[in-house]
């Protein structure tokens, strides 16, 4: 189920990057006094009396200064509201209502979505209360009285979120579709893809880099099972972020990633993997997704005798964390293969939410202890107890030993084969808890 989102909006400099970081808990974006610093992390995760969502941390809506500027501060907010499900509008006690607040306030309220009114820098909640009143002027509830920097007043906030963030009931109703994500750099070919699947033009398609900005779900069934898919938009190279509208693209991709149950990586084989490759791969990984390879415009590559194996070598050193990832060499174009594609979304998607019983995985970690000793250090063995599945998506299992310090790496990493040689696991990470028997 994909997590809430909540965007905050307000003009610059009223304590939106000092409340985002205390909410996501480290310091993910740059506070200053300077109108305007918020540029590039803008998003961060958080959870709340047991709810995960996503908070949107934006650059603030400048006054009227210069047409285009203010349009393209505008354009950010509107992205931010459009991707959010809920609004956190804030504004500095110590300056009243301004005429920026008053035009914040009534973009806000066209976007019928809940708002919560934060008044921030409240250093003194006695004094300062009757200061919070004037903030009824701009129509959109109760002010909820806050100081970022202290850290007061923000449960009451954390609290209306939580109240206002939607159940998600629509796609708990489709639990038989399986939600599949597109994911690449610009321009390797996943509106093509989309498209040669749904034998439509759903999405547009260009050779124009970055042509797709939003994320576009498309329903799909066939002889295979049912689908969702979600074809997003490509992730530049940071440095060339320079577009607003790109910075939310870049979060919208990400976005999509945290809903799908499997991230087909597309990379275009007349450029192999690059750098950009390897960070998309990496959210997606670190999300614990299934992940299917695809090799599109395979039809345009020069091949030679055994070409199909020396590129899939050099994919797996440059992509070694991906090496559960099957690997499929496609056209979007002339839809070479593309047919394959979907036994391989089923066998990924499966693997990712396997679920194993724990009498069967204790009888495999007995087995896989009494051919490979656990290891030493200064004369203390490591003893491996139990071994239980704690969750899916990704398959996670929590292993018991004596002492955490003497599990090595390596031990883990063959603990991890045995269960991939055992039980398949295809396409899907494997996640390791290392507990000690005292610990709760």
């Amino acid at each position: 189920m994909p997590k809430g989102t909540v965007a905050i909006i307000g003009k610059p400099n009223v304590g939106k990057s000092t409340f985002f970081n205390y909410l996501v808990g480290q310091r993910l974006s740059i506070v200053e006094d300077t109108p305007g610093v918020t540029r590039d992390r803008i998003y961060g995760e958080t959870n709340w009396r047991g709810k995960d969502f996503t908070i949107i941390d934006t650059g603030g809506i400048e006054e009227k200064k210069d047409d285009e500027i203010n349009s393209q501060m505008r354009f950010q907010a509107e992205l931010a509201i459009d991707l959010s499900d809920v609004i956190v509008f804030m504004t500095d006690i110590t300056t009243g209502i301004t005429p920026t607040d008053k035009d914040i306030a009534l973009m806000l309220k066209k976007s019928q979505k809940p708002i919560i009114l934060v008044c921030n820098k409240v250093d003194d909640f006695k004094k300062m209360e009757n200061e919070t009143y004037e903030f009824y002027n701009l129509g959109i509830g109760t002010p909820y009285p806050i100081s970022s920097s202290h850290a007061k007043g923000i449960g009451d906030v954390l609290d209306a979120i939580y109240d206002n963030l939607p159940k998600q009931e629509n796609e708990e109703e489709m639990p038989e579709y399986i939600k599949v994500a597109i994911i690449g750099k610009p321009n390797v070919g996943k509106s093509s893809l989309v498209n040669k699947i749904l034998k439509e033009n759903r999405t547009i398609v260009s050779n124009i880099a970055g042509t797709t900005r939003d994320s576009i779900d498309s329903k799909y069934e066939n002889e295979y099972g049912k689908y969702i898919f979600i074809d997003t938009a490509g992730l530049r190279r940071h440095s060339k972020i320079e577009e607003n509208i790109e910075k939310y693209s870049v979060l919208r991709t990400y976005l999509a990633i945290e809903r799908a149950d499997v991230c087909i990586l597309m990379i275009d084989a007349n450029d192999g993997v690059t750098d950009q490759d390897a960070k998309i791969a990496g959210k997606a990984h670190e999300a614990g997704k299934a992940v299917i390879i695809a090799i599109n415009k395979w039809d345009e590559y020069n091949k030679e005798n055994g070409t199909l194996e020396n590129y899939t070598k050099i994919v797996y050193q440059k992509l070694s964390y991906l090496s559960y990832a099957p690997i499929i060499f496609i056209s979007a174009k002339t839809g070479q293969r593309v047919e394959k594609l979907f036994n391989l979304i089923n066998e990924t998607s499966n693997n990712n939410a396997t679920r194993i019983s724990t009498p069967v995985l204790n009888e495999i970690l007995a087995e896989a202890v009494s051919m490979v000793q656990p290891p030493t250090d200064k004369g203390k063995r490591l003893k491996v107890l139990y071994i239980t599945q704690v969750s899916t998506k990704p398959p996670t299992f929590a292993i018991f030993v004596n002492d955490k310090k003497l599990f090595h790496f390596s031990y883990e990493r063959y603990i991890v084969n045995k269960l991939r040689q055992e039980f398949n696991f295809k396409g899907t990470p494997i996640r390791i808890l290392i507990r000690e028997r005292k610990d709760k």
